[in-house]
Protein backbone atom coordinates (compact mmCIF):
# COMPACT_ATOMS: atom_id res chain seq x y z
CA UNK A 1 0.00 0.00 0.00
CA UNK A 2 1.49 3.59 -0.89
CA UNK A 3 2.05 5.84 1.65
CA UNK A 4 -0.33 9.17 1.63
CA UNK A 5 1.24 12.40 0.23
CA UNK A 6 2.36 15.45 2.25
CA UNK A 7 -1.22 17.03 0.84
CA UNK A 8 -2.63 14.08 1.34
CA UNK A 9 -2.34 13.53 5.22
CA UNK A 10 -3.38 17.25 5.47
CA UNK A 11 -6.84 17.60 3.82
CA UNK A 12 -7.36 14.12 6.05
CA UNK A 13 -6.39 16.28 9.01
CA UNK A 14 -8.63 19.06 7.64
CA UNK A 15 -11.49 16.70 7.16
CA UNK A 16 -11.56 15.55 10.83
CA UNK A 17 -11.77 18.81 12.33
CA UNK A 18 -15.14 18.32 14.18
CA UNK A 19 -18.50 20.41 13.04
CA UNK A 20 -18.46 23.67 15.47
CA UNK A 21 -14.67 23.32 16.12
CA UNK A 22 -11.78 24.86 14.57
CA UNK A 23 -7.98 24.25 14.58
CA UNK A 24 -4.62 26.32 13.70
CA UNK A 25 -2.58 26.05 10.39
CA UNK A 26 0.03 24.35 12.89
CA UNK A 27 -2.00 22.34 14.90
CA UNK A 28 -3.06 20.42 11.53
CA UNK A 29 0.62 20.21 9.91
CA UNK A 30 1.64 18.64 13.53
CA UNK A 31 -2.21 16.03 13.22
CA UNK A 32 -0.30 15.10 9.46
CA UNK A 33 2.66 14.52 11.07
CA UNK A 34 4.58 17.51 9.66
CA UNK A 35 5.36 19.77 12.27
CA UNK A 36 6.39 23.03 11.26
CA UNK A 37 4.60 22.96 8.09
CA UNK A 38 2.13 25.80 8.72
CA UNK A 39 2.74 27.53 5.70
CA UNK A 40 2.72 24.43 3.91
CA UNK A 41 -1.22 23.67 4.79
CA UNK A 42 -1.88 27.99 4.14
CA UNK A 43 -0.91 27.14 0.70
CA UNK A 44 -2.62 23.72 0.37
CA UNK A 45 -5.75 25.51 1.38
CA UNK A 46 -5.53 28.20 -0.92
CA UNK A 47 -5.04 25.95 -3.99
CA UNK A 48 -7.71 23.83 -2.94
CA UNK A 49 -11.00 23.04 -5.11
CA UNK A 50 -12.71 20.61 -3.40
CA UNK A 51 -15.97 22.38 -2.04
CA UNK A 52 -16.60 19.37 0.30
CA UNK A 53 -13.28 20.40 2.52
CA UNK A 54 -14.12 22.12 5.41
CA UNK A 55 -11.75 24.13 5.02
CA UNK A 56 -13.92 27.48 7.01
CA UNK A 57 -12.41 25.32 10.50
CA UNK A 58 -8.79 26.27 10.15
CA UNK A 59 -7.58 29.61 11.68
CA UNK A 60 -4.48 31.03 12.46
CA UNK A 61 -2.97 29.89 15.59
CA UNK A 62 -4.56 32.72 17.84
CA UNK A 63 -7.71 32.36 16.36
CA UNK A 64 -7.82 35.18 13.84
CA UNK A 65 -9.42 34.42 10.37
CA UNK A 66 -6.22 34.80 7.85
CA UNK A 67 -8.27 36.58 5.08
CA UNK A 68 -8.08 40.42 5.02
CA UNK A 69 -11.27 41.69 6.70
CA UNK A 70 -13.98 42.51 4.55
CA UNK A 71 -12.62 40.06 1.81
CA UNK A 72 -15.40 37.82 0.27
CA UNK A 73 -13.45 34.98 1.50
CA UNK A 74 -12.92 36.69 5.17
CA UNK A 75 -17.07 36.78 5.02
CA UNK A 76 -17.94 33.34 3.86
CA UNK A 77 -15.44 31.77 6.51
CA UNK A 78 -17.17 33.74 9.46
CA UNK A 79 -20.92 32.62 7.59
CA UNK A 80 -19.75 29.05 7.61
CA UNK A 81 -18.43 28.76 11.34
CA UNK A 82 -21.51 30.90 12.59
CA UNK A 83 -23.39 28.29 10.88
CA UNK A 84 -21.99 25.99 13.09
CA UNK A 85 -22.57 27.22 16.29
CA UNK A 86 -18.45 29.16 16.11
CA UNK A 87 -18.97 32.26 18.09
CA UNK A 88 -16.73 34.36 15.97
CA UNK A 89 -16.21 38.26 16.89
CA UNK A 90 -14.46 40.86 14.94
CA UNK A 91 -12.62 38.10 12.61
CA UNK A 92 -11.52 36.39 15.84
CA UNK A 93 -13.12 33.11 16.89
CA UNK A 94 -13.70 33.67 20.62
CA UNK A 95 -12.86 30.99 23.65
CA UNK A 96 -10.35 29.14 21.04
CA UNK A 97 -7.08 27.88 23.57
CA UNK A 98 -3.88 27.40 21.72
CA UNK A 99 -2.85 23.74 21.04
CA UNK A 100 -0.78 21.92 23.46
CA UNK A 101 2.43 21.58 22.35
CA UNK A 102 3.89 17.68 22.32
CA UNK A 103 6.38 19.00 25.32
CA UNK A 104 3.02 20.24 26.99
CA UNK A 105 1.12 16.84 26.32
CA UNK A 106 3.77 14.77 27.78
CA UNK A 107 5.05 16.82 30.90
CA UNK A 108 2.11 19.34 31.76
CA UNK A 109 2.05 22.71 31.44
CA UNK A 110 5.56 24.53 31.11
CA UNK A 111 7.15 26.50 34.21
CA UNK A 112 5.61 30.32 34.60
Amino acid sequence: MAELSAADRIFAAIRAIPRGQVAGYGEIARRAGLPGRARLVARLLSENSDPRLPWHRVLRSDGRIAMPDGSKGHAEQTRRLRAEGVWVENGRVRGLKAAATIDEQIWGMPPE
